[in-house]
């Protein structure tokens, strides 16, 4: 991680917990200040990041990997789709709906974004685990969804392949940006599930708080993946 990465990686992690300050005590105006300006420094510090061409000679294992340039504008894609979303879900009238389809695109360009510098063999055994938890989350949620059923439960795939995306491209390659992208993964789908627990199960004791914390550090994560 390079100096300017760190300093832009602490603005925005900055903003993320003056965001969670503000909404914890319900000044709204400062939220939709400090909300979108933690996105915007995050897409910044991925912009800056250097990107190379695929590695290709090397063998999973090697040290310094550097991500294609396809990477980069992927997750890119995805964290301004992500700022729409967060745009859509933080007004007063909440537009839910909208909200959940731009990190759903979101989701996707990080699919894309971790398939990217992959070796073709792939292993399936890192998704067994996170599929067992995507089916036991589905277990508690289905029965109160609704019309969202199914809206939420192709959330819950794609959110599910982007972890296992992420955690076979860490097992492939190991080191530091493979593990930034796996453990973004991971938080941003323990932040949705508190979010969807906490909106369509039973209320979830400090949700908001929870869902911002694991969400603002997995965004970082994944932009110092770049």
């Amino acid at each position: 991680m390079t100096l300017v990465g760190a300093a832009f990686a602490a603005a925005a992690l900055a903003a993320g917990a003056l965001t969670i300050a503000a909404d914890d005590r319900g000044k709204r105006p400062l939220v939709y200040v400090f909300k979108p300006l933690a996105l915007l420094l995050l897409i910044a510090l991925a912009a800056l990041a250097r990107s190379a061409a695929p590695p290709g000679s090397l063998e999973p294992g090697a040290p310094a990997l550097r991500v294609s340039p396809a990477y980069k504008t992927f997750v890119l894609t995805g964290l301004g789709l992500s700022l729409a979303g967060d745009i859509f879900m933080m007004l007063r009238r909440k537009r839910f709906e909208l909200g959940l389809a731009a990190f759903l695109g979101a989701h996707i360009c990080y699919i894309a974004a971790f398939r990217t510098d992959m070796l073709p063999r792939f292993a399936a055994q890192p998704a067994f685990p996170l599929v067992i938890i995507a089916a036991l989350i589905l277990r508690v949620l289905l029965p109160h969804l609704g019309r969202m059923k199914y809206p939420v439960l192709l959330y819950v795939l794609i959110i599910t392949a982007m972890a296992a995306m992420a955690a076979g491209r860490f097992i492939q390659w190991g080191g530091e940006k493979p593990l930034f992208a796996f453990a973004g993964a991971a938080l941003f789908m323990a932040s949705d599930t508190v979010l969807a627990f906490d909106r369509f199960a039973r209320p979830v004791r400090r949700a908001q708080m929870a869902i911002l914390a694991t969400y603002f550090v997995a965004q970082t994560l994944i932009a110092l993946s770049v």
